[in-house]
């Protein structure tokens, strides 16, 4: 999903060869777990034509359907894999293998390297390093404290000014006549834990977002221990932090990790923090939030660009990436994938819910297609 998409078959086959495949995809999930790492690849009794076949090695399968008064007007498409507790793939749909960038779900490994470089943080103020938080009243209020706790002046955070992610704090913030801000950027409890380690270990600060400042090396080394993989791309976030490609493989190998990690460790110091205040991660109203408060031992992080990373204490867990990064098909995908680890209750029904709206009245719903 990082490289450029092959261009498309001709119109004239396209339809019908989408179609198919979609139809195949479908097959294949519902399937569950029976063919663990073969699930993207169109059955040997179908026996697809070349082009269909050509065509199923580049379109990734359908993951979200959205249903407008019973019409499918659209659909999104991505891949999803789940791990078994022993760590072996027992779902794959689309190229799970293929590297990704995670966004956002890379930030209880950056975390994790903030305390292998030396900064002992714990509690909500370790929650707040791994969030993307919902720039709420006690997020920016624990950011400011933590500026000050370590005699760090505001103006060296070098993510962009921004607006609250919470819409509904947003509003809030933007009637107040407040501006953006360093310090509402969802990613400030991130970038002050950096320089916090930074200031601590006598590290530049100027450059504390530079790959290769002795920080982000830290960074990357403990990416690749938790993914069981090596990086294949670096970039620059949304926040200006340096970003490490992994697959979805490795990005739920990593969650795994954590959850499973020896207490006391910096990875199980991460995961217990963000576990045991979820809030700070995200926000009051937040898919994040809801799961980790509602199932106990659940880890759970979503990213920019429609990522999501989920690992249950028991050591099974998920990954998925939308292609298009729609965020508004995250929830029904993510409350089918727990569905199929069979978690079950008011929470997944909650995270799933996506009504359509016409006229202001509910019409239609973005719903999960595997």
């Amino acid at each position: 999903m990082s490289a450029p998409q092959p261009s498309q078959p001709s119109s004239s086959s396209s339809s019908s060869s989408q179609d198919q495949n979609q139809d195949q995809d479908q097959a294949q999930a519902q399937a569950r777990f029976s063919q663990p790492s073969q699930s993207s690849s169109p059955s040997q009794s179908s026996s697809p034509s070349a082009p269909t076949s050509a065509l199923a090695a580049v379109v990734p399968p359908v993951l979200a359907e959205v249903v407008r008064s019973g019409f499918v007007e659209g659909r999104h498409r991505g891949a999803l894999v789940v791990l078994g507790a022993d760590g072996a793939v027992e779902l794959a749909l689309g190229e799970v293998t293929a590297p990704v960038f995670p966004r956002s779900s890379n930030k209880p490994m950056q975390a994790a390297g903030v305390l292998r470089a030396g900064l002992d943080l714990a509690g909500e103020r370790l929650a707040l390093a791994a969030a993307s938080h919902s720039g709420e009243p006690f997020h920016r209020d624990l950011v400011r404290k933590m500026l000050d706790e370590y005699g760090l002046d505001p103006a060296l955070l070098q993510c962009p000014p921004d607006l609250p992610l919470d819409p509904v704090e947003r509003e809030t913030y933007l009637a107040s006549g407040a501006v953006p801000d360093r310090i509402t950027m969802n990613c400030s409890g991130k970038h002050t834990a950096m320089l916090a380690v930074c200031a601590r270990r006598g590290w530049p600060v100027e450059t504390y977002l530079d790959p290769d400042h002795p920080l982000q090396r830290t960074i990357h080394r403990v990416v690749e221990d938790a993914a069981g993989e090596p990086v294949a791309a670096v970039g620059r976030d949304g926040c200006g932090a340096p970003l490490m490609a992994i697959s979805l493989v490795g990005l739920a190998r990593a969650f795994r990790s954590f959850v499973g990690a020896e207490p006391g460790s910096a990875e199980r110091r991460v995961a217990d923090a963000m576990r045991a205040h979820p809030e700070y991660v995200a926000g009051t109203r937040r898919a994040d939030t809801w799961l980790m408060r509602e199932v106990p031992g659940t880890l759970s992080k979503m990213g920019a660009e429609a990522v999501q990373a989920v690992a249950l204490p028991d050591g099974r867990a998920l990954a998925f990436k939308i292609e298009d990064g729609a965020t508004r098909a995250l929830g029904p995908v993510l409350a089918r994938a727990l569905t199929l680890l069979d978690v079950a209750g008011p929470v997944v029904d909650r995270i799933g819910r996506a009504p359509l709206l016409g006229g202001g009245v509910e019409v239609g719903e973005i719903r999960a297609a595997f």
